[in-house]
């Protein structure tokens, strides 16, 4: 770690809501290092974060920058200082280019008119600067996939003086090369003597990455060490307080009829003809690039995009299923998990308990009035059973944890009770605490026979917790390997299979 006076001191920061999410915070941070933060969700580290970058006022405490009382009023006031932040959530506005987005606020202008040469020449130059030069300027961001999005997001934060950027869940959209071109960023940063606080649950990254590792529980400070004296298992440990036990593997299923089976199924260039099963009490899971046609394979089995060709086939009939909405098919059985739940998946200014029993309103409704006792007792059922973290089940959903907002979005399905449940990254963001609790609960919902079909961009994950893992590759289906069959080698070769002249043998699920 570079020896230097520290650029920023924390002293007994705290912050209260209702109760208390944060308390007696003291961190210090020098010029050139990268602290990791780490720690459940809900932990308190995006609300420090926060407080830090200017975005809420901090309820106990005070901070120094370089010596000098900081107690930012807003972002632009600390952006203003050189404190910068990248939050886990897209803030971009899709329908404006990526030269807009970067400037958004000080276009360049003349005469009350945007010198459009001049912003996307100085929107080139950025993004040249820091290796995106591949992302055109002039491109809708709408139009990006999602990681390239979080790339323009990240190059907003380094317009202008920085001295210390804050990244919270950076790569948590990002491919192999992204991170990679992400972490050389990183170290340019440092070398300049800007600090870095990177916020991850990817323990490999934070091992590989940070000089520093702190860690926080409940919201207080639980310890801050050198990276070079600890270990995953150690981290693990201290954010959770005890051991976490790794998951035993799945015994083989026996033979059955399917409960999902799909038959040539395309549409567009996104999705060809892909085919395959999924059985009863069957956790599949579905690898590949970003872009290969994973989230819109699930989006055409859910109604929400509507085929071209291809066939569904549900619980052993040899009749076509009619899927032409979710509607019609949460009426049939299937649940979603989106990729996105903050957008696609919750209703953030509702409670809790709303959210829960959304799916299921009928269940508490009795001559057009809601049985609201009921909903609020379903919804502690699953509070307690999930390990929710709130104050309460009226409680809105906006107020939870990245983690916590996913175990509302998987207890609407288990209350539910959908045959087939399709899962889209169901633990992006998700501290491994909180992951271990939704990997148990899959397990849980398979052995009692669900059928699920999980997508997910960690290979490793997929290979936890999956009875089989299907490959899609620039929109084809390039394979699926059972348990024993697989490793990573294999599925990444596969992976990249469409993307090559090279012809490969494919297997269908």
């Amino acid at each position: 770690m570079p020896d230097h006076a520290p650029i920023l001191r924390l002293r007994g920061i705290g912050k209260t809501y209702a109760t208390p999410v944060l308390a007696d915070i003291d961190l210090a941070l020098v010029p050139g290092e990268t602290l990791a933060l780490t720690g459940e969700n809900g932990a308190g580290k995006s609300t420090l974060s926060k407080i830090v970058a200017g975005l809420i006022p901090p309820t106990q405490g005070e901070m120094q920058l370089l010596d000098q009382p900081y107690r930012p009023a807003s972002r632009s006031e600390a952006e203003a200082l050189g404190i910068r932040m990248v939050m886990q959530e897209l803030s971009l506005v899709p329908t404006l280019t990526v030269a807009e987005n970067l400037f958004l606020g000080h276009l360049p202008q003349r005469g009350g008119f945007i010198r459009r040469q001049t912003l996307f020449d100085e929107a080139a130059a950025h993004m040249k600067a820091i290796g995106l030069d591949r992302i055109d300027p002039r491109q809708l961001v709408g139009e990006l996939g999602i990681g390239h999005q979080q790339m323009v997001e990240i190059a907003r934060a380094l317009l202008g003086p920085c001295r210390l950027l804050i990244l919270d869940e950076p790569t948590a959209m990002l491919t192999k090369h992204e991170i990679e071109h992400l972490f050389r960023q990183i170290e340019r940063l440092k070398a300049e003597g800007v600090s870095i606080v990177y916020i991850s649950h990817r323990l490999d990254e934070v091992e590989q990455i940070a000089d520093r590792v702190t860690v926080l529980r409940d919201g207080r400070h639980v310890a801050t060490r050198p990276m070079t004296e600890l270990t995953q298992e150690e981290i693990v440990r201290l954010m959770v307080g005890h051991d976490v036990a790794e998951s035993a593997v799945r015994p083989p299923l026996p033979p059955s009829t399917p409960a999902l089976r799909i038959e040539g199924l395309g549409r567009g260039t996104r999705v060809r003809d892909v085919s395959l099963d999924l059985h009863p009490g069957e956790i599949y899971g579905i690898a590949g690039l970003v872009g290969s046609g994973r989230t819109e394979l699930l989006r055409l089995l859910f109604g929400a995009d509507q085929k071209d060709h291809g066939n569904i086939f549900l619980r052993g009939s040899t009749e076509a299923a009619r899927i032409t909405s979710p509607m019609s098919a949460v009426r049939q059985g299937i649940g979603l998990i989106p990729e996105d739940r903050k957008s696609q998946g919750l209703l953030l200014d509702k409670s809790i308990t709303l959210n829960t029993t959304l799916a299921r309103l009928t269940r508490f409704a009795r001559r057009g009035w809601l049985n609201l006792a009921g909903e609020r007792t379903a919804a502690d059922n699953y509070v307690q059973l999930l390990g929710i973290r709130c104050n309460s089940a009226e409680q809105s959903t906006q107020e939870l944890s990245g983690g916590n907002q996913q175990k509302v979005v998987l207890a609407r399905w288990m209350l539910r009770d959908c045959d087939i449940l399709l899962l889209d990254e169901p633990t992006r963001g998700v501290d491994i605490g909180a992951r271990a609790d939704i990997y148990a609960q899959m397990r849980q919902m398979a052995d009692a026979g669900k059928a699920l079909l999980v997508v997910s961009s960690d290979l490793r994950e997929l290979m936890e917790i999956c009875d089989r893992i299907g490959v899609m590759s620039a929109g084809r289906w390039a394979g699926s390997f059972a348990r024993g069959q697989w490793d990573q080698q294999t599925l990444l070769e596969a992976a990249f299979s469409g993307y090559s002249n090279r012809p490969q043998e494919v297997k269908q699920g």
